[in-house]
């Protein structure tokens, strides 16, 4: 009974064996038909050449980098007099203009200081002037003296003479002659001491102690003039007044140093630090664009003002400051905008499709058509965008690419011989046994 039953199994398994040799044999001797036999060849065409002109793609937006906003100068708040605080005129967060009072300081002793110089100042000009109306009379009388001493010796020597010519004549002694020779010469001597009295007060400055009192009193009343001002604290520059807490009663000391400080936003600074190679796209430029984040269509430009020429050795970078006009205030320290490091126009870079590269180990090329010749380049690759890369070096815009078939090249092969090689290098495969 046992056997009986798996009879029927057996025979189908022998049925479709049986079918599956016939068909194999059936194929073998297909592929082994006369004319057929060895290697069978695919007639593949290889990839035709093609070239595009080399242009400009937008490899990426611009390079951008956070900025700080900050104050174009701060100037700190020093009182210089000490007393209490009679007034406070201004807050802090308040918008000051250079000049304005911040605050007064009880200023009694220092008014009454300066009342006492304006009364020395006075005393010093009067004694001043009396010294010197005392020196233009003393000069006077000298030069009269001089005047009469002229006069008398020119009488005396008159009288000489007149009597020389009596005694010529017999009429007088030799005495008479002697007493006016002795008139002369004390008229001479009377003269040259007059004289020389004269330009002694005319070289010499007989009131320069009391000059220097007076302009001691002068300096004296400019130093009280001074002081009192300082009784009044002013802003020293105008801008946003910060870190001010001074209030009414306050004892104030000009030791104590900075109690507030002026923030200058007009123009207003932004601030950032550039890497090595950041640096490198801004230097040279004069002016970059900044935008505020929560307003990115609306963009301005802004000088540069400055862009540190070294390294800072701590933090490794290069400072980078804009100078933005901030006549309406708008900009506030503190906030933080985006400056773009490169434009639209400079991220435009010569760039090739990336299936045009031959790449050979570290080494990149790509096939240029030069005339009826193909060259072979060596290029400089930089970023990829899709399906462009940028080259930094190796072509130029407008050169003709070989975007396809660059691969059957050899460097100068010829153009016409390029297409003829391309035609006839058949694809081979091995044949089927």
């Amino acid at each position: 009974m046992k056997s009986n039953s798996s009879s029927p199994i057996l025979k189908n398994r022998t049925l479709r064996i049986f079918t599956l040799l016939t068909a194999a044999a059936i194929l073998a001797a297909g592929c082994s038909a006369p004319g057929k036999a060895g290697t069978a060849t695919a007639q593949l065409q290889p990839k035709p050449i093609k070239t595009e002109a080399i242009t400009k793609h937008n490899i990426s937006t611009p390079i951008e980098q956070i900025a700080d906003v900050s104050a174009g100068t701060v100037l700190d708040v020093i009182a210089k007099a000490n007393g209490e605080v009679l007034n406070v005129l201004k807050k802090r967060g308040d918008y000051v203009e250079k000049g304005d009072v911040l605050f007064d300081i009880d200023s009694r002793d220092a008014e009454s200081s300066k009342r006492k110089s304006e009364l020395a100042l006075k005393s010093a000009q009067e004694s001043l002037q009396k010294a010197q109306d005392d020196k233009v009379n003393n000069r006077k009388d000298l030069a009269d003296a001089v005047t009469r001493s002229q006069t008398a010796y020119k009488n005396a020597e008159q009288d000489y003479n007149k009597i020389r010519n009596d005694y010529d004549a017999g009429t007088v002694t030799q005495h008479l002659v002697d007493q006016a020779k002795q008139a002369v010469d004390n008229a001479k001597m009377s003269l040259d001491s007059a004289q020389n009295k004269l330009t002694a007060n005319d070289n010499s400055n007989t009131i320069a102690s009391i000059e220097t009192q007076a302009e001691t009193a002068r300096l004296s009343m400019d130093d009280a003039t001074r002081s009192l001002d300082n009784y009044s604290v002013k802003a020293p520059s105008s801008g946003v007044l910060t870190d001010f807490n001074v209030v009414v009663g306050q004892s104030i000391s000009a030791a104590a140093g900075k109690i507030g400080q002026v923030q200058q936003i007009d123009p207003i600074k932004l601030k950032t630090e550039l890497s090595q190679t950041n640096y490198q796209l801004v230097k040279g430029k004069k002016e970059l664009v900044y935008y505020n984040p929560d307003t990115p269509d609306k963009k301005e430009t802004a000088q540069i003002s400055y862009l540190a020429p070294l390294m800072s050795s701590s933090t490794k970078t290069f400072t980078l400051e804009l100078e933005v006009p901030n006549a309406d205030h708008l900009l506030q320290p503190g906030k933080r905008f985006m400056v773009q490091l490169t434009t639209e126009t400079e991220e435009q870079v010569i760039s090739v499709p990336t299936l045009s590269i031959i790449r050979e180990e570290s080494d990149t090329f790509v096939f240029v058509q030069q005339g009826d010749q193909y060259q072979k380049r060596k290029v400089k690759l930089g970023r990829i965008n899709g399906e462009y890369q940028e080259v930094i070096d190796g072509v130029k815009d407008g050169e003709k690419l070989v975007t396809a078939g660059q691969n059957t090249l050899k460097d100068g092969q010829k153009v016409d011989n390029a297409s003829a090689s391309a035609g006839s290098q058949p694809i081979t495969t091995p044949a089927a046994k």
